[in-house]
């Protein structure tokens, strides 16, 4: 053995054993599972993905189609990355998520969504996990969770965590489809984990259950009919032809993953803090209808959900209290047409709509749309009227 060779051995014995560190450290963390691929190796998810953009299939996310370069290819992003390390936290809950869809009065909130923001958590644990690859050998590294233009999913699927199932969102064969992830970006170059094969087969019970027909095709996605795009990331009033089918759900929506049997292998989460709250497990709606800024907050502290602020939820919370056939919650619906946003002033009239008779309606509206000045709110008064 010449001299050359002995070098490449140990230094492919070194990376080994510090891939294995590397999982060890991981796990220690308290992440579930870790895989690491090659920074050129989602070509094709690329291409979907321009695709996407080209077909404004995005809707108002601007961010998404802002220097879709960057997103196709790690490179893009960072010129030095050699190796990219996914990791995964699982989150998978406690009971059914479908089930509350069944209570009319009370309000559906993505599993996401129920415990403290995940992007906090993972954060740390991804910034603690790169401090512990660097001083054990010396390297450049950038940490990801949602915060850049980063492909995660593609890159867990080349990096063996799960496949992107028709829903296009990733399945585990042990997690099922409750994994949250995370990205380190690494000049080291890392041995690579085998990509992870689609297990869906013939199976599109995602599809099916989607409520708003949002999956033109098996594996694409029109988030402007997703309700997690609709209650989340959509700025104004929610189309009149989604209102009816979002049902209670307030924020988000699990049908697609909950839908999959590969859920059957599913494991309930282990970290505390991502576990759902009593108070957001099926909030009552009229409670709800009732916060004002502070009051929204101060429930919300630590949640994802704090970030579409109160109106965009207020609006979410009408249109699910309008869903509920409640007539009782009528009066809830009647404070919120002197709510100071339009927009939840505007979802106000089409849930009084759905509550009460067309003269009480009528009358509600005679007495109401003089003093309103917004057009927006003028026209769900029109709208509503004709219904």
């Amino acid at each position: 053995m010449t001299s050359m060779d002995i070098l490449v051995a140990r230094s492919s014995t070194d990376t080994v054993g510090l891939r294995a560190a590397l999982d060890e450290q991981a796990r220690a963390l308290g992440f579930d599972c870790i895989g690491i691929t090659a920074p050129g190796t989602i070509e094709s998810a690329g291409k979907y993905f321009l695709e996407f953009i080209a077909s404004g299939g995005h809707g108002d996310m601007d961010w998404l189609a802002n220097q879709p370069e960057r997103r196709v290819d790690p490179r893009g992003l960072w010129a030095d990355v050699r190796s990219v390390i996914m990791l995964g936290v699982n989150y998978g809950p406690d009971s059914d998520p479908l089930a509350i869809l069944e209570q009319r009065t009370r309000a559906a909130i993505s599993v996401y969504a129920q415990g403290d923001d995940y992007h906090d958590l993972i954060k740390k644990r991804l910034k603690a996990l790169a401090r512990w690859l660097v001083a054990t050998a010396p390297s450049d590294v950038k940490v990801f969770v949602d915060t850049a233009a980063v492909m995660e999913k593609p890159l867990a699927q080349t990096a063996g965590l799960g496949w992107q199932g028709k829903h296009t969102n990733l399945v585990s064969r042990e997690f099922g489809s409750w994994l949250f992830l995370g990205a380190i970006y690494t000049t080291l170059e890392l041995p690579r984990d085998d990509a992870e094969i689609d297990h869906c087969g013939s199976c599109q019970a995602c599809l099916d259950i989607c409520p708003t027909s949002a999956f033109p095709a098996p594996y694409k996605l029109d988030a402007r009919r997703c309700i997690s795009y609709l209650t989340i990331e959509n700025k104004g009033p929610i189309p009149h032809e989604f209102r009816k089918v979002i049902g209670n759900r307030i924020y988000g929506c699990d049908d697609c993953l909950a839908a999959c049997p590969w859920n059957k292998f599913a494991q309930e989460g282990r970290e505390a803090k991502l576990a759902a709250r009593d108070e957001l497990r099926a909030p009552d709606l009229a409670d709800l209808a009732r916060l004002d800024d502070a009051a929204f907050r101060a429930l919300f502290t630590k949640s994802p959900v704090k970030r579409i602020g109160r109106d965009r939820f207020l609006r979410n919370v009408l249109i699910a209290i309008g869903n509920s056939g409640d007539v009782a919650l009528a009066n809830e619906v009647r404070r919120s047409l002197e709510d100071a946003s339009p927009l939840v002033r505007g979802a106000a009239v089409w849930a009084l709509r759905q509550l009460v008779s067309p003269e009480e309606f009528a009358a509600i509206k005679t007495n109401t749309i003089a003093s309103e000045h917004d057009e927006s709110v003028r026209e769900e008064w029109q709208a509503a009227s004709q219904t």
